[in-house]
């Protein structure tokens, strides 16, 4: 899938690198929905978190784009979100792998663990991969069951 529109969130810490990785998303033609805070004051990231992951299970966006602090707490809120397979990358390398083989559709990063070059070359490994299926389509699905299973054991 390619992706054409992305949301991206963000808490406190993360203001400044959200406004460079959207102003990089748009000169590349990414239509950027922005459902973060733009205020450095406390923000409570699974806010922000759960806000992309509801977008993109939804199908109102492509994929999401999640920045916090290391970009952990903020991924865990997302991966909550029945069908997010969202990842967090320090390195483009394992960005670029986690859509070939994973198929994410969330990418988050650490606003103090990486630094804007490093996260936009993230953000451009992620975008630029795309899913190889295959063998990698079982394990997907297996993922992806492990949501639905908990989501129908949780309101039975």
């Amino acid at each position: 899938m390619a992706f054409k529109r992305l949301a991206i969130g963000n808490d406190h810490t993360a203001v400044a690198l959200k406004d460079e990785i959207r102003a990089h998303l748009e000169e590349r033609g990414y239509e950027v929905v922005n459902v973060g805070t733009d205020s450095t004051e406390r923000f409570d990231y699974p806010v922000s978190g759960y806000r992309v992951a509801r977008m993109v299970a939804d199908g109102e966006v492509d994929g999401g784009i999640l920045i916090c602090g290391t970009g952990v707490g903020i991924s865990l809120a997302a991966n909550k979100v029945e069908g997010i397979r969202a990842v967090v990358c320090s390195e483009p390398y394992s960005a670029r792998l986690s859509r070939q083989h994973n198929d994410t559709n969330v990418v988050a990063f650490g606003a103090r663990v990486v630094g804007i070059e490093t996260a936009k070359d993230i953000v451009d490994a992620w975008l630029s991969a795309e899913f190889e299926g295959g063998r990698h389509q079982r394990r997907v699905d297996m993922i992806d069951e492990i949501g639905r299973t908990q989501h129908l054991t949780a309101t039975n």
